[in-house]
C-alpha cells in the first residue's frame, strides 16, 4: 500500500503532515511513502534526506493524488486536487467537518473514507494521536512568547540600585492544553499568573502550575463528558463578567483560549472591560480564527483600542511550523498504524473501534 502527502498551500499552512523522521517509520510498517518535490525543504528537511530513507519523490501532484492508498494532509486540498481522489482512498486531516460539511460530502460520495483527527475521542489509548492538544500546546506557549515580545515592559520583578521593576501580571482565560501551557510559560518567565475557566476541575491544573484559579459560582456543571467546555448559562456568564471586570483592571497581559468546538468563540472580554484596563496592556487571543473571545479581535491585525492592543493569529502555528510537524506527523502516524492491517497490508475500518468510529465521517 502507497501513503502519500502533497504540499499544503503555502500562503496558509506551512505543516506538514510526514517528517523525515515518520516515513522512515511508515516504511517499516510496510508501506511505500511518496511525497511532492521540496516537500518539507521550507522547515529544513531536504528531498535527499527523504530519498536517503527509501520515500519516492514526484514533481507531479496529480500523479501522487492518483497513486495513494491513503493520503495525509493537514487540511483540506483545493477542489481541483480534491476532484483526483477515486473510490477507496483513505483521507487523513484536520478538515473542520462543522465548515466543510458540502466539501466533504463529495468525498463521501465519491467512497472515499475521510478521517478527521479533531473527532478523537477524548481516551487514554488515542492520547498518543491526539493533534489537539499536541498542536494547542505548542499554541499556548507561542501566544505567551509573542504578546511578551509586543509588552513594554519588563515580565519579571526586577529589584535594582534605582528602584524595583513590579512582575507583569498575566490572565489566561480558558485552562486547556494552550490555556495551562500558556500558564505555565509565563510563570516560568516570571509573571505573576491568574486563570479563570467554566471547569471546576481546572482549578487543580492551574495550581499546581503556580497559577492563581479565579473561581466563578456554578463552575462544576460546565465541563461535557469528553472533558470540553460546553456553553455557559446567562446567569453563569453575568458573574464571570462582575469577576473579570474587576480583574482586568489590574492585569497587564491577557491570553484568551476559550473555544467550543463546531461553534463561533465565545465573546467574554467585553468592550467595557477592555476600557478599564491599563494602557499598554495586551490581549492575545488564540480564538481569532473563529471570531475571538473579545469583540474586536480580527485574525491576523493589530487592533488598538484606547491603548490596549489586541492581537490574534488565524494560524499561530506557522510560527513554529517545524516543531508543529513533527508533533502532528507522530500523531497522524499512530493514527494509520491503528487503522492499518499490517498481516493483510491493508486498512481496516474497523466500526467497533472508538477511535476509528468518531473520527470516520459518514
Amino acid at each position: 500500500m502507497r501513503i502519500g502527502s502533497i504540499l499544503e498551500n503555502q500562503n496558509i499552512e506551512k505543516r506538514i503532515a510526514i517528517t523525515p523522521e515518520i516515513a522512515k517509520k511508515y516504511i517499516a510498517l510496510g508501506l511505500e511513502v511518496l511525497i511532492s518535490e521540496s516537500y518539507g525543504a521550507h522547515l529544513g528537511f531536504k528531498d535527499e534526506e527523504y530519498k536517503e530513507l527509501g520515500t519516492q519523490i514526484l514533481k507531479n501532484e496529480k500523479e501522487i493524488l492518483e497513486a495513494t492508498d491513503i493520503v495525509v494532509q493537514l487540511g483540506l486540498i483545493s477542489d481541483e486536487k480534491k476532484n483526483l481522489l477515486k473510490e477507496n482512498q483513505t483521507f487523513i486531516g484536520v478538515l473542520n467537518p462543522y465548515d466543510n460539511q458540502d466539501k466533504i460530502n463529495e468525498l463521501i460520495k465519491k467512497k472515499i473514507n475521510v478521517f478527521s483527527l479533531e473527532l478523537l475521542p477524548r481516551i487514554t489509548r488515542a492520547q498518543s494521536m491526539d493533534i489537539l492538544s499536541s498542536q494547542a500546546n505548542l499554541a499556548g506557549y507561542k501566544a505567551v512568547i509573542e504578546s511578551f515580545a509586543n509588552f513594554e515592559k519588563a515580565i519579571p520583578m526586577m529589584m535594582t540600585a534605582a528602584g524595583t521593576i513590579p512582575a507583569a501580571k498575566v490572565l489566561v482565560v480558558g485552562a486547556g492544553v494552550a490555556g495551562l501551557q500558556a500558564i505555565a510559560t509565563a510563570k516560568r518567565m516570571g509573571a505573576i499568573v491568574f486563570a479563570t475557566d467554566v471547569r471546576m476541575a481546572s482549578k487543580e491544573q492551574v495550581e499546581s502550575l503556580g497559577g492563581k484559579f479565579l473561581t466563578v459560582e456554578g463552575s462544576e456543571n460546565l465541563e461535557t463528558e469528553g472533558g470540553y467546555a460546553k456553553e455557559a448559562s446567562d446567569d453563569f456568564k453575568k458573574k464571570q463578567e462582575d469577576l473579570l471586570t474587576e480583574t482586568l483592571k489590574k492585569i497587564n497581559i491577557v491570553i484568551c483560549t476559550a473555544l467550543i468546538p463546531g461553534r463561533k468563540a465565545p465573546i467574554i472580554i467585553k468592550d467595557s472591560m477592555v476600557n478599564n484596563m491599563q494602557v499598554g496592556s495586551i490581549i492575545y487571543d488564540l480564538a481569532a480564527i473563529q471570531g475571538g473571545n473579545t469583540a474586536f479581535t480580527k485574525a491576523d491585525q493589530v487592533i488598538d483600542r484606547n491603548g490596549v492592543k489586541i492581537m490574534g493569529e488565524s494560524n499561530i502555528l506557522n510560527k513554529l511550523p517545524t516543531s508543529a510537524s513533527n508533533l502532528y506527523a507522530k500523531n497522524v502516524f499512530n493514527f494509520v498504524s491503528n487503522l492499518y492491517d499490517k498481516e493483510n497490508k491493508k486498512i481496516n475500518i474497523n466500526l467497533e473501534d472508538e477511535i476509528i468510529e468518531k473520527t470516520l465521517i459518514k
